[in-house]
Parts: C-alpha cells; structure tokens; sequence
C-alpha cells in the first residue's frame, strides 16, 4: 500500500480536481478534517519520528537539539554524543566546552549545551536519572516545551499528544482547522476536532506531510493526492510536472532524515557522508524552524 501511494504522489498523471468551495460549518470541517487525517495515513502508513533513538532520553535530548536544525543534522550528531554520555548522569556531568564541540553542527551549541546540563541535573536529582512519562514534569525540565514533551511522550511512553512544530501549525491553517498562530493555541483546537487515540500519528502524518509535499514556500499542489480536500488548494505549484519535481524524501525518490529507519520505511537511510550536500536539500525542513 505504501509503495502505491508513494507512487501515485511521485509521478501524478493529472491536476487534482478541486471543486470551489462553499462556506463550511464546523460540523463539516470536522468531518473533512477526519479524512484528511485518513488519507494521510493511507499516504504515510510509515510515518513516524525522524529523530534516530533507542531510550527516552536519547529522543528528549535529540528533540532538544532539533531548533533550528534538520534531524538529519541531528542524527549525524548524537550518535558521538550519546557514546560519551549515555546517561542523564554522565551528561549532568560534562564539561560545558567539550559538550558545545560536540553538539556545535546542530547550531546554538551554547544554549542547547546549557539546556542539556539543565535537564539533565533536573532528572538526576528530581526523577532518579529517568525521563519522567507525565507532561506537567517534562515541562519543567530546561529547554523542553510542550512540542517537545508531546513529542517523548507519544513516541517514547504511547501517551498521545499533539506536536505542534512550524509544519504542523503551517498545514492546521492550510486545512482550515484553525486560525490560530500560537502554538498552545493550535493544540488546544486541532485535540477539540480528533479523537485523542489519534493525536500522535497525527502529528507524525502532518509533518511528514508538511516535510514532504505541503512545504512552507513552494508547496506541490499538482502533486498532493489530498489536495481535493484542501481549502488552500492554488497557494503551490498546481501544474503536476512542475510540482512532481518539488517533492522530498522519498516522495522525491531520496533519502529520509532517519540514519537508522524503521524496518517499514519505503526510503533509503541518510547517508553520514552526504552530510553537506544533503543539508542543501532539507534547509527548510527542520522539526524546529
């Protein structure tokens, strides 16, 4: 199925066929918002975190590093830093300067390496050295927001959460599921229309949407298969040629972000030496720009 769908989004033979829209009541923006939800997971039936991790706290501390960063940046990062601190202990310990060099490649090293210090005293001496599975504790960990708590405990604890990163808060007003600008904001109103089963792979389907065909400057119209159900439909390219050849990933027929990528995943790995040439390709598309 997946293979298909890839196929059908990669090389489209014809421009969607979107019919002018009416004035929607809410009752119908729920339901058109539930089948786009399940169009994306015919879509992206592998959809899942781009961040490479084993444990909770190789994901809390990878998404710490993700700002303003691609997760391709990051995986080529952690695997050094993990080897060198493979516990809230020994990370609590490091030496500021020798964590800055090593975590240097994902940007604002200097921050992220106070962030990660922080978080990782606070789960030393207030969580035992564990990576609390509780929202309001992720919180008030340093450096770590709601995006980032929602995002260990969906993928790392199965507590499902809505991860509002600039894809997801982009496509919520392309879909017309909100207005709204403010993170919070968002969250509070896209949890009002979705059953909270589906709150997790949600966010996974819409980012690796937003990654993938809806992009923040060019998206390819011409090539969503969804775009009949997207209010926002003529923002992009619509003519499918010009759009096939704005398509990413494996959407494109490239590699993902993921150095080690589920089992599952129609793509190839990232390759570690490509790190530069890749990095053109994905500027626009980090979890946190």
């Amino acid at each position: 199925m997946a293979e298909s769908k890839v196929r059908k989004a990669a090389a489209p033979k014809a421009t969607p066929v979107v019919k002018p829209r009416k004035p929607e009541s809410h009752l119908a923006m729920v339901r058109r918002a539930r089948k786009i939800n399940r169009e994306l997971a015919e879509l992206y039936p592998y959809a899942h975190p781009e961040l490479d991790f084993e444990n909770p706290f190789q994901l809390l501390v990878a998404t710490v590093l993700s700002a303003q960063t691609t997760d391709l940046r990051v995986n080529q990062t952690t695997p050094a830093l993990f080897a060198k601190y493979p516990t809230p202990e020994d990370m609590a310990a490091a030496n500021p300067e020798e964590l800055e060099e090593i975590i240097r490649p994902t940007g604002f090293f200097r921050n992220k390496a106070k962030s990660l210090i922080g978080l990782s005293v606070a789960l030393r001496d207030g969580f035992g050295g564990e990576v609390p599975g509780r929202l309001a504790d992720l919180v008030t960990l340093p450096g770590v927001g709601r995006k980032t708590a929602n995002v260990v405990l969906g993928n790392a604890f199965g507590v499902p959460g809505i991860t509002v990163d600039t894809h997801f808060g982009r496509l919520a007003r392309r879909f017309g599921w909100t207005a709204e600008e403010d993170p919070v904001k968002i969250e509070a109103a896209v949890a009002e229309i979705f059953p909270k089963s589906e709150w997790t792979m949600l966010s996974h389907r819409v980012v690796f949407h937003g990654r993938r065909i809806c992009h923040s400057q060019k998206p390819a119209c011409g090539a969503c298969p969804i775009a009949p159900l997207c209010p926002s439909y003529g923002e992009g390219v619509t003519d499918p040629e010009r759009a096939r050849k704005l398509l990413k990933y494996e959407m494109g027929g490239r590699p993902g972000q993921r150095l080690k990528p589920p089992a599952d995943y129609p793509g190839e790995a990232a390759a570690r030496a490509d790190a530069a040439a890749h990095d053109g390709q994905v500027a626009d598309l980090a979890v946190g720009e």
